[in-house]
């Protein structure tokens, strides 16, 4: 009887750390480590795009939602990135605060 009350109270204080990681950022530690894939993914087909500037763009992911930042030469550069955000698996939309100069 005292092991079952003891695996009980281990079993509960473990669900109680693991739904502990959600409240610090507000994601739960899938929804955290799919946002730093999608932005890690989004970086590197940047970087491959051949002729442009594109690493100079800063990502950032939340929740699927990418956000693109920085300065562009063009217009079309940043329409390119913006293309380039929206084929990488699991994002949802892209915020294109891009800047052109």
């Amino acid at each position: 009887m005292l092991r079952k009350l003891q695996s009980i109270a281990l079993i509960m204080a473990l669900l109680g750390m693991f739904s502990g990681c959600q409240a610090l950022t507000g994601e739960t530690l899938g929804e955290n480590i799919d946002d730093t894939t999608i932005t890690t993914t989004v970086k590197a087909k940047l970087a491959a795009e051949k002729g442009t500037t594109l690493t100079r763009i800063q990502v950032d992911t939340n929740r699927g939602v990418v956000q693109l930042s920085g300065v562009v030469e063009s217009p079309a550069v940043r329409t390119r990135a913006e293309q380039i955000a929206r084929q990488v698996g699991g994002v949802k939309n892209v915020v294109n605060n891009l800047q052109v100069r």
